[in-house]
């Protein structure tokens, strides 16, 4: 068991602890979230909560992972993957490039790279739950599609990879540094819709 994961424990209210910590951090993001208003919404005392995370960065590690696992089902859910690639591609990756350029998007990363000497396999349990599941569901899709004869791809784990980086172009670094504090609907179709354009000439048949 690792040291992240020894801090957490489970209970009959875990589940309660953790719907009431979503709704606030979604709201509030990390640091405008309180332990009292976290608690409150959740309908839970203090100590209740604190018994099974002792640390507000723990709570949100653990709503941001059940947060990347219900992105993934909904998208998945969505997206019909019999439609042509790029149908396929562009809703990926508009679905992709809205979460991690959203508010609760940008504060999980930043909470990882800031956390990472303190809690090492903080990030490692942020990419099981978030960026390998879309890799993987990905490369899954490209053995279909190309199974189809709409796509070639040799290398299907790292051309789920190139897509990820085409899509966050421009976009992602400017947020992170901040640059600009948020990107429009329309500069994230333009981005994922040149992302596909370039994918598709590579990979496409």
């Amino acid at each position: 068991m690792t040291a992240l994961a020894q801090q957490i424990r489970k209970g009959r209210k875990f589940d309660q602890v953790l719907a009431g910590a979503r709704e606030v951090f979604m709201a509030d993001g990390f640091e405008g979230a309180s332990v009292d208003e976290i608690a409150r919404v959740a309908a839970v005392s203090k100590a209740t909560l604190y018994s099974y995370f002792p640390d507000k960065r723990l709570l949100f590690l653990e709503v941001a992972n059940a947060e990347c696992c219900r992105q993934s089902d909904e998208a998945m859910d969505q997206i019909d993957l019999e439609a042509p690639p790029r149908d396929v591609l562009m809703q990926t990756g508009c679905h992709f490039v809205r979460f991690i350029t959203s508010k609760f998007g940008q504060q999980i990363f930043c909470m990882c790279v800031a956390e990472k000497d303190r809690f090492p396999e903080l990030g490692q349990q942020f990419y099981n739950s978030g960026p390998a599941v879309m890799r993987a569901e990905m490369a899954e899709y490209f053995e279909m599609a190309e199974a189809r004869g709409e796509l070639r791809i040799k290398d299907k784990l790292l051309a789920a990879d190139q897509f990820g980086d085409l899509c966050k172009a421009d976009i992602w670094t400017r947020l992170i540094f901040g640059v600009v504090q948020t990107v429009s609907e329309e500069e994230i179709h333009y981005v994922v819709e040149n992302a596909v354009d370039t994918f598709l000439a590579r990979y496409g048949v």
